[in-house]
């Protein structure tokens, strides 16, 4: 069973030791024996490699590892929860077993694989990343999460003797992409590993640790929200710094003065608590402009009023923070040309935030990080402006940098030397890299679809960088002002800890290649069954199954009142509402064609003729005093006769109305006439009441006509004949009581009918992961991949491949589509597998070598678009997860160049793309040219073409580039 410990600074401390001289002998042998047995354990031997005691939670986490639990621990950003996947490497040393630390990205494998060589030395850790292998034989080998996958499925020797493994930020397993590989390693480690899961905060911890528990075995779930460094929050408009929340003082933040006096103040708890002074300045904003609106004014003018407030610039806002003293910080934009331009405004206007003995310690290890780098590189990668903004203590941080120069600036912002970064959000996934501030431009972000509001849990990610632990007493967040601000708003994305962990998990094409080759597909059926997404699924069915056993419930208590002593009352209620069905039935049929015939009635009509008006609020008997015809003949021009003509009547109850075709759904006809006496007035009530009242006398005889002809339908249908007849003959029909039974009968078929729809939704919801399974090996059995339980040689093939687009590349080696293409050629193939361009682009089609590659990457299109109308014959689509994306041949032209020996500069030149995204592409091109050696089996020409395509990849920015 799993056991939750809720942690933090709530939870009790251990007991203070008592002076000893006040203890009885017998109390202090106790004492004593108490003090030996802490001695003996790991923890003990384990803490005293720290200088600062453990906080409660990392105590409880590793004492239930070392009770032989797997744990979960769920705490904010920056809490030390490394700490504790630490102490499953000291225990796999100290019992001669293997420990894996697993990270979701190379970058922090790098990152851990140098601070565990700090501690244990370089002959006891090795790293495998894909790029790199370093001592994979260690005892202790830091690895991303894919490595171990693979591992798993090609049966590793590395596998043997190993005791724990450390799965790292382990709430990737929600990722959209990336996520199933996280569940893979959890369901297939063997029963006799130690599972240590480490995750940010998340708001159903209990629910995966439960998963957890049934999937590993018992599992102790410690969830801490106690951050170690408390943080503030604020927002920065103009020139003065607001608290968010109120705090006890009134007014901008005080704080910089505690901050000197080193006092900590702790936060406010989410509150509705905004800081006044913040509302009236939105208010106030507000007003200005609804002001200049009405004025007619196109933008804002000064008016003289208090509170004015506007949008700091860059370098203002970086010139506050290292007044108050709350630099470093990171400033979040949501955009890598926003970074940039940062650097460049904040250049441009001589901010130094560097001594001159920093400049040089910051150049020395600029210098030695960067000296493989050939100069002609250098130049094109813009070393000597990067340099310059390190000099200063500023510096960008994103995804498109080239992979050394990220590195440059982690380690330089961690020893104090760069002292504000201008990131995205790509930062806040995992890189140790904490600040004193963090601040916010914006609250929305590019989603890769639209412009979208951050989202509380992505707010808690990103904020949660403010607050250097051992150094920081508070850390700060600081949200910009802008234009229509609610602080009510930002006071709920602050103050919200929802952040639900959502499994993503799919079977893929090579996923069920190799479980059907190592297990048969029945027991992988049932494997896959016991996936954290079909236990979610399965949970949310548990409210459904509740309510359909509270309507089951309701059913009986309807059944009972609606009994009758005559006979079946179910079977005359069934008979009921066949009837009515086949009634409305018939009135539904021809809609179209009466609604035609309904316009041709009413263009018939004359003033004075009296009509039935069939439905609508004023139904019944009236008098025509205009047709309502447009003025060119049938539609007309004006909009109010685009629906067809809009007669004026005079109804029965001496309302004078514009009807509209909606009140005449079947066709109407005259059925008498009236003669419009010339000094009718349709605004007198008194005229409106005397044409009235000789409407009704004159036509009060006359049967309505939407009744007759309803009757005369139904009089002609035989089916309506036959369900009236045994309506009648049924003994129920003669009950005094049937209109009372047929109330309780009409509740029972509503209930009963809503109780069904709840069964189909938890039949939708139940075994979804096995079908999906189902319908990739229908279609891997159908391309020849499958036999049964067989995984035939071309299945043996595929489960080689790993990737979004697996069967594609599988494919492409069967039919020999990159036979007879040389190294380069083949790189600009493969591309194709791993490229996907950051947003669409509607403009011309890539470049792509002539020739031979030209042909393959064609045959490759057509390729796909056979596999894409496959899976949609077996329900499966990209959508979900499941299907193969088209080929990106974005990249084709680079890879072939690059492979081709090109320079560069004009590589990067022509491909109009950043070094870090070049490098990024190429290191994934690598990984599946490798995967295609692997998987050519005897195809000597395109294992070879692949081998050498690798090589001449590998060479200088890519070879120097030790980050993925």
């Amino acid at each position: 069973m799993s056991s939750a410990i809720p942690s933090g600074p709530e939870s009790p401390e251990r007991p203070a030791e008592t002076d000893p001289e006040s203890l009885s002998p017998a109390e202090r042998y106790t004492a004593a024996r108490r003090r030996a047995q802490e001695q003996a354990t790991a923890l003990y031997a384990f803490r005293e490699l720290y200088d600062f005691p453990l906080d409660p939670f990392q105590v409880d986490a590793c004492e239930a590892l070392e009770a032989g639990r797997g744990v979960l621990v769920a705490a904010p950003t920056g809490s030390g929860k490394t700490i504790v996947g630490e102490f499953a490497v000291h225990l796999a040393l100290r019992e001669g077993r293997k420990c894996f630390y697993t990270t979701p990205i190379k970058a922090l494998s790098n990152q851990k694989y140098a601070d565990l060589v700090k501690r244990y030395g370089a002959d006891k850790v090795g790293l495998l990343t894909g790029d790199n292998t370093v001592n994979g034989d260690a005892p202790v080998v830091v690895m991303t999460t894919e490595v171990l996958r693979n591992m798993l499925y090609a049966g590793s020797q590395t596998l043997n003797g190993l005791g724990y493994v450390v799965m790292d930020e382990v709430h990737y397993l929600a990722d959209r992409f990336r996520g199933a590989v996280w569940e893979e390693v959890i369901i297939h480690l063997p029963e006799s590993v130690t599972l240590v899961s480490l995750s940010a905060t998340v708001s159903n911890a209990e629910e995966f640790g439960d998963w957890l528990d049934t999937v590993r075995g018992g599992t102790t779930v410690i969830v801490s929200e106690h951050r170690p460094v408390p943080l503030w929050q604020h927002v920065l408009a103009g020139n003065r710094m607001y608290d968010l929340f109120t705090t006890g003082r009134q007014g901008t933040a005080g704080r910089d003065r505690q901050q000197a006096d080193g006092q900590r103040r702790e936060p406010r708890p989410p509150s509705k608590d905004v800081n006044p002074e913040l509302v009236r300045l939105a208010r106030a904003e507000q007003d200005r402009r609804a002001d200049r609106f009405a004025r007619g004014r196109g933008r804002s003018q000064p008016n003289g009023r208090p509170g004015r407030a506007w949008t700091p610039s860059r370098v203002e806002v970086i010139d506050r923070l290292d007044a108050e003293g709350l630099l470093p910080a990171i400033t979040f934009i949501f955009s890598r040309a926003g970074c940039e331009a940062a650097v460049q405004q904040c250049l441009a206007s001589g901010l130094r935030l560097n001594n001159d003995a920093d400049r040089a310690r910051v150049r020395a290890l600029v210098e030695e990080r960067t000296a493989a780098i050939p100069d002609e590189d250098l130049h094109v990668l813009g070393y000597f402006e990067f340099l310059d903004a390190l000099e200063r203590g500023i510096a960008a941080h994103h995804a498109g940098m080239l992979p050394t120069f990220k590195e440059v600036v982690e380690e330089l912002f961690v020893r104090g030397l760069v002292k504000a970064v201008f990131a995205t959000e790509t930062l806040a996934l995992g890189i140790n890299m904490p600040a004193r501030s963090v601040v916010m431009e914006k609250l929305v972000k590019w989603n890769g679809e639209s412009h979208a509001d951050i989202t509380p849990g992505e707010y808690t990610q990103l904020t949660g960088r403010a607050g250097r632990r051992g150094i920081d007493v508070e850390g700060h967040a600081v949200v910009l002002w802008q234009r229509g601000l609610d602080p009510a708003a930002l006071a709920g994305l602050a103050g919200t800890r929802t952040y639900p962990l959502k499994s993503s998990f799919k079977p893929s094409y090579n996923m069920a290649v190799n479980l059907v080759s190592q297990f048969g597909r029945h027991t992988s059926r049932e494997l896959l069954e016991t996936s954290f997404a079909q236990f979610q699924a399965d949970r949310s069915v548990v409210g459904v199954a509740r309510q359909v056993q509270r309507n089951e419930e309701g059913l009986e208590g309807y059944r009972e009142a609606m009994t009758c002593h005559l006979g079946d009352f179910d079977e005359y209620a069934a008979l009921r509402r066949a009837l009515k069905d086949r009634e409305n039935e018939l009135a539904r049929e021809g809609t179209a064609q009466r609604r035609a015939s309904a316009i041709d009635a009413i263009e018939k009509l004359r003033p004075g003729d009296v009509i039935h008006v069939p439905a609508g609020k004023f139904s019944g008997l009236a008098l025509v005093l205009d047709p309502g015809l447009p003025p060119q003949g049938r539609g007309g021009h004006r909009p109010e006769f685009q629906e067809g003509p809009r007669p004026v009547v005079l109804t029965a109850e001496r309302q004078v109305k514009r009807l509209a075709m909606i009140d005449f759904p079947v066709p109407v006809e005259a059925v008498d006439r009236m003669r419009i006496p010339k000094s009718f007035n349709p605004r007198s009530p008194q005229s409106r009441r005397d044409l009235a009242s000789a409407l009704r006398t004159k036509a009060g005889h006359i049967e309505p006509e939407r009744h007759r002809r309803a009757r005369a339908a139904a009089a002609d249908d035989p089916e309506i004949a036959r369900l009236r007849a045994e309506l009648r003959q049924h003994p129920c029909h003669g009950c005094d009581q049937r209109e009372d039974h047929a109330r309780w009968a009409e509740r029972y078929h509503r209930l009963q009918r809503d109780t069904s729809q709840l069964e189909r939704r938890m039949r939708s919801r139940t075994h979804t992961i096995a079908r999906t399974f189902d319908r990739v090996c229908g279609l891997l059995t159908d391309l020849g991949y499958l036999l049964g339980d067989t995984v035939t040689d071309d299945g043996k093939r595929l489960a080689r491949l790993y990737g979004e687009l697996d069967l594609l590349a599988s494919e492409c080696i069967r039919e020999g589509v990159w036979k007879g293409l040389n190294p380069a050629e083949l790189a600009a193939c493969a591309s194709a597998l791993v490229y996907e361009a950051r947003q669409a682009d509607d403009a011309a089609a890539p470049r792509v070598p002539e020739g031979k590659a030209k042909e393959a990457m064609a045959q490759m299109v057509r390729l796909w678009g056979h596999l894409d109308a496959l899976e949609e014959q077996h329900r499966l689509s990209n959508a979900e997860g499941v299907g193969q994306r088209e080929p990106d041949l974005g990249f084709a032209w680079a890879a072939f160049r690059w492979a081709s020996g090109h320079g560069l500069d004009s590589v990067l030149r022509d491909a109009d793309m950043p070094a870090g995204d070049f490098v990024r592409w190429t290191k994934q091109l690598i990984d599946v040219l490798g995967q295609i050696q692997d998987a050519a089996g005897e195809d000597q020409e395109l294992r070879t073409a692949a081998r050498k395509a690798v090589d001449a990849l590998r060479r200088g920015v890519i070879a120097y580039s030790s980050v993925g």
